[in-house]
């Protein structure tokens, strides 16, 4: 029997298909059309069943794969909805981050904005770099036509005199008779004290011998600067100023004013660059200290650099590199005094750190600048990563959008700190022990915790690049717990920009490369007494004042820490004479 004769059959396919559609008003325009296309072929299809010798199967199966391709395409949509939303959600929490990050800073220059303040910045750059490509005493093919003398003022009458007599002997060397005063020569040397200046005056008498007549005087001692009136501790006093306390010359000059006495900041821009050209061979001896360490800590910071344009108004500025290379080992109580060393470039290529490196076998805190690879791949620097990087990617974001997955991360980096706290100024295997029992659990965990968090969120969200940057950093930043002369983070080489920063402010960029290789020479300088707790200008004098005479082969004799050893030792000289 046909199967369109069975009443109970029909009357189901029949009844099926008869059903009112479903409320079609959520949907989207095109799957509203789609289902009543649908629909209306359904009816046809009854119709056609109805008259026709098609089998009930072959009904049901078309029928459900119609009905199928319609699942299919709600489907389709609410996916595609979906990943709307989620796009949105990863766009509104990267311009959250984005604004929170310009909220927190401040961009351009304020006070210091007008074209006068940066036309004498400009002069002040060009006249060090010329003072420093001047020789002092030009060869004969070189010489050129005498000029004019400078007519200097002379220093205010109020100025405190101090005497200085210099004799070359007290008998003549000729036949040991006594001498008589002919004449005196005296020369003006401004200088400074502590809270104000004062004028030596050297007087270099000229003697003449009661028995034979035989005239003679002292020879002027060395000076920082040949032919100059400025004292060892003056010059000490403008580079610290400078490069220490960010003041840039025409400010100086201004104070000088104030005090009546008459120094240009061009006049102080020569001191300034031919003081470090005289100063560069004590930089370089801090780097070879810096670069004996078993560890250093590296880092780099932007300048502006003068670029010389042509014709009024076509001076610009760009982006320079002052690079950072610091020691300090007193958190694993080694006895090696801490220092730095500051490079200057015109760009942030991978050559610069690469050529500053070319000698230094160890390990280097840093960051994760691609520059630094060239040197990694020599196998002679090893790479420690820096850990205060990794929180901060997740404290910036927890900080902007309370995501609980960020903050989870800030609390479990502090652990790893916390174990540091413990382990400062601790033995080097003293270390080891304390991070292998308590960081490494910690260290591993937080791997393994992160590589989770990561497969439950999207891929684009801030918080997934954030978790793929900690994954990128943590095997680099694993050696230190088998290392206890390594340390979690490269603060110490961020804390030695800090300074460059404040600096950038007030003297707003480097008038030339010359100028950029002084201001390396000076930070590096003044920033290796700061962390010797050394008084960098009195250290400067005493240095300048010794420089000129002092032997090549025993420059490590005007370290800071051996100032300070001297120090140290005539004040306890002192005291033993006291307590005498």
């Amino acid at each position: 029997m046909p199967l369109w004769d069975s009443h109970d059959a029909r009357d189901l396919v029949c009844n099926g298909m008869s059903k009112t559609p479903p409320n079609l008003t959520n949907l989207p325009p095109e799957v509203q059309a789609y289902v009543a296309a649908q629909t209306a072929e359904l009816s046809e299809l009854k119709q056609a069943f109805l008259g026709s010798s098609l089998g009930y199967a072959t009904v049901q199966k078309r029928l459900k794969d119609e009905m199928a391709s319609v699942d299919a395409a709600l489907s389709a949509e609410r996916t595609a909805h979906a990943r709307a939303i989620q796009n949105r959600d990863t766009i509104i929490a990267d311009l959250r981050l984005q604004l929170h990050g310009h909220n927190k800073h401040r961009f351009g220059s304020k006070s210091e904005s007008s074209a006068q303040l940066a036309l004498e910045l400009i002069l002040e750059e060009l006249e060090i770099e010329q003072a420093v490509e001047t020789d002092d005493e030009p060869s004969d093919a070189e010489a050129k036509p005498p000029r004019t003398p400078r007519k200097r003022k002379p220093f205010p009458k109020g100025l405190k005199r101090v005497q200085k007599t210099i004799t070359p002997s007290d008998a003549c060397t000729d036949c040991g008779g006594s001498f008589k005063v002919l004449g005196t020569d005296v020369m003006e040397e401004l200088e400074y004290v502590p809270g104000h200046y004062i004028v030596n005056q050297i007087g270099r008498p000229r003697l003449a011998c009661t028995c034979c007549e035989a005239v003679v005087q002292a020879e002027m001692p060395s000076r920082p600067i040949p032919k100059s009136f400025v004292g060892p501790a003056l010059m000490a006093h403008i580079l610290c100023c400078k490069y220490g306390y960010h003041l840039p010359l025409y400010r100086q000059s201004q104070m000088f004013a104030n005090e009546g006495i008459d120094l240009s900041g061009s006049l102080m821009a020569g001191w300034v660059g031919k003081c470090t050209k005289l100063l560069e061979r004590v930089s370089d001896a801090i780097c070879d200290h810096v670069f004996e360490a078993q560890a250093i800590f590296m880092d780099d910071t932007t300048v502006k650099l003068l670029q010389k344009g042509n014709g009024k108004g076509k001076n610009k500025t760009k982006t320079a590199r002052l690079w950072v290379y610091a020691r300090k080992e007193d958190t694993w109580a080694s006895g090696a005094p801490p220092a730095v060393w500051y490079q200057f470039s015109t760009s942030r290529e991978a050559e610069h750190p690469s050529k500053h490196l070319e000698s230094y076998e160890g390990y280097a805190h840093a960051d994760a600048y691609a520059g630094y690879n060239d040197a990694y791949r020599t196998g002679r620097v090893k790479e420690m990563a820096c850990m205060a990087h990794v929180r901060r990617e997740f404290f910036d974001l927890y900080e902007s959008t309370k995501l609980p997955v960020a903050g989870e991360a800030v609390l479990r980096i502090k652990k790893l700190y916390d174990v540091e706290t413990q382990a400062r100024f601790l033995p080097p295997a003293e270390r080891v022990a304390l991070r292998q029992e308590y960081a490494k659990p910690i260290f591993d965990d937080l791997e393994v915790w992160l590589k989770e968090q990561l497969g439950k969120i999207s891929s684009k969200t801030p918080l997934a690049k954030a978790i793929k940057y900690a994954l990128a950093r943590l095997p680099k930043a694993r050696p230190y717990l088998d290392h206890g002369f390594l340390e979690l983070d490269n603060n110490t080489a961020e804390r030695a920009v800090r300074p460059v920063a404040v600096g950038r402010k007030n003297y707003l960029f480097m008038g030339s490369e010359a100028g950029g290789k002084s201001a390396a020479i000076a930070y590096t300088l003044i920033e290796t007494a700061k962390m010797n707790k050394v008084n960098p200008e009195a250290w400067l004098a005493w240095v300048l004042e010794r420089i000129q005479d002092h032997q090549a082969n025993r420059i490590n004799d005007l370290m800071p820490w051996a100032y300070q050893d001297m120090i140290d030792a005539k004040n306890a000289e002192a005291e033993a004479k006291d307590a005498a």
